[in-house]
């Protein structure tokens, strides 16, 4: 492809992307293709010759998009939004064509520094004091990683990263049973081995419950384990619960125990200072992870890790090459140096983007909004006389089921799964389903910057046909 075929079909799928973005609630949400379906129409073998870029995309229309399942969609409220924006989108693709390969500061200045500008910012846009600093990762599930393979380095002096685990205090984790599962992978990966997560139980808005935090590590300690790291949830993945962040801060901190806040959906609430109540405590932990990419309409994958202390996870990572010394290196940030891997994206690009073109106060409004909504439907299904809220909604997530007080507990679960595949049948709405308690929960979370009032009534008005539907 030359210059001036390039420039021709850019122009051209660009007309396409607004054009999607124009009609995107005309695709079905999900899609109805079967296991195989996709597959089976591509080809077993890659082509010798070059193909013709027209009968590419040709196929792309074709063979690709009845396989997509629409998170652009406002009528996608299942699982937690990944909710692009205009702005994001731009900033992406300037990010692929630049080809920024950020590693260290020599290798792109400006996508270091304005990463770090950009860590400043939403700093302060979540109310966090200057104490904290930090760098953009990919998903939470890394920044986590990255505060339980520090907690351990700090406990065990860096030996581990030295010798291994021979010889080592037998550490434990700890986190309640609505943690996300990045951290029972985590835990794998880092070698604690998956016996040496600790889950607590929750209370009845499915939080953390201190006192048994503390009676477990207690009892630990009793018998020759170290604690090592608590993970408190601003928002479970499950529920949106809150846990109670300052007692278990106080626990951590008369224990010496590292204290992370998984904030990776429900932090973006703490842009609108109205709803920091959730973040009580948050002052007392050592690290945070909260993703842009969910609730905040940056592309996926931007996720901020901020910590206290970096001196003490870039000497967990740092492994200095001759080949990557540069002049530089003791006046910047190195950000290989602050997560995993080596190579690194130019993530700040569409995350300055998104933070200019909204502005802060749309951004506040936005998601204020949604909250608002999600608690005005919360109230409409409380008063409904055949369903029933299963979880409070501090935020904008709503976990409830169908329930006419006729059916007994497995009756119900069989009558909300049969729904659920019935509403997402439709195509106008897909929402998902957690269990709470055994009982088999609807989950419905609209966050999409386009969002409106009407997006969700509609999505109430279809579930109420739905089930009466399915009751006749």
């Amino acid at each position: 492809m030359d210059i001036e075929e390039f420039r021709k079909h850019a122009h051209s799928m660009v007309d396409w992307m607004a054009d999607y973005l124009e009609n995107v609630e005309q695709y079905p949400v999900l899609s109805n293709s079967k296991p195989g379906d996709i597959k089976a129409k591509l080809p077993l073998e890659f082509p010798d010759n070059p193909e013709d870029f027209t009968a590419i995309f040709k196929d792309f229309e074709d063979k690709i998009m009845p396989g997509i399942t629409h998170w652009e969609s406002p009528n996608f409220l299942a699982y937690f939004p990944a909710s692009k924006s205009k702005p994001s989108i731009l900033g992406e693709m300037l990010m692929s064509v630049l080809g920024t390969q950020g590693m260290v500061w020599l290798t792109s200045p400006a996508a270091t520094e304005l990463e770090d500008r950009m860590m400043e910012w939403m700093r302060e846009l979540l109310g966090l004091s200057k104490e904290w600093t930090g760098s953009i990762q990919d998903t939470a599930s890394t920044g986590t990683f990255n505060a339980l393979i520090t907690a351990r380095e700090k406990a065990s002096n860096f030996q581990i990263n030295d010798k291994g685990f021979f010889r080592m205090p037998k550490y434990r984790v700890y986190a309640s049973e609505q943690a996300h599962s990045s951290i029972d992978k985590n835990v794998k990966i880092a070698g604690f081995g998956s016996q040496n997560l600790v889950k607590i139980p929750v209370d009845q808005n499915f939080a953390m419950i201190p006192e048994k935090l503390e009676e477990r590590i207690q009892k630990d300690i009793d018998s020759g384990y170290e604690p090592l790291f608590v993970l408190g949830a601003l928002g479970t993945t499950g529920t949106t619960a809150v846990d109670p962040l300052e007692k278990i801060g106080e626990i951590a901190k008369k224990h010496h125990i590292w204290f992370h806040i998984d904030a990776a959906y429900s932090g973006a609430a703490l842009i609108c200072p109205e709803h920091r109540w959730m973040s009580k405590g948050l002052e007392m932990a050592d690290s945070m992870v909260f993703n842009p990419h969910k609730w905040m309409f940056v592309n996926f994958d931007c996720s901020l890790y901020f910590i206290k202390d970096p001196d003490l996870l870039k000497q967990t990572y740092s492994i200095t090459p001759e080949y990557l010394k540069t002049d530089a290196d003791e006046e910047v940030n190195n950000y290989r140096d602050w997560h995993i891997q080596l190579g690194r994206r130019f993530r700040a690009l569409k995350l300055w983007f998104v933070l200019r073109e909204f502005g802060a106060e749309k951004l506040r409004s936005i998601i204020d909004q949604h909250i608002k909504w999600a608690q005005e439907l919360e109230t409409e299904i409380k008063t409904s006389a055949d369903f029933e809220m299963l979880a409070p909604v501090p935020v904008n997530l709503l976990c409830f089921r169908f329930n006419n007080g006729k059916m007994n507990e497995q009756e119900l679960n069989q009558f909300n799964e049969r729904l659920l595949k019935n509403i997402n049948g439709t195509g106008k709405i897909f929402i998902t389903h957690t269990k709470l308690n055994g009982k088999y929960t609807l989950r419905l979370v609209g966050g999409h910057p386009e969002l409106t009032k009407g997006h969700l009534e509609r999505a109430w008005g279809l579930i109420q046909k739905s089930a009466n539907d399915l009751l006749s």
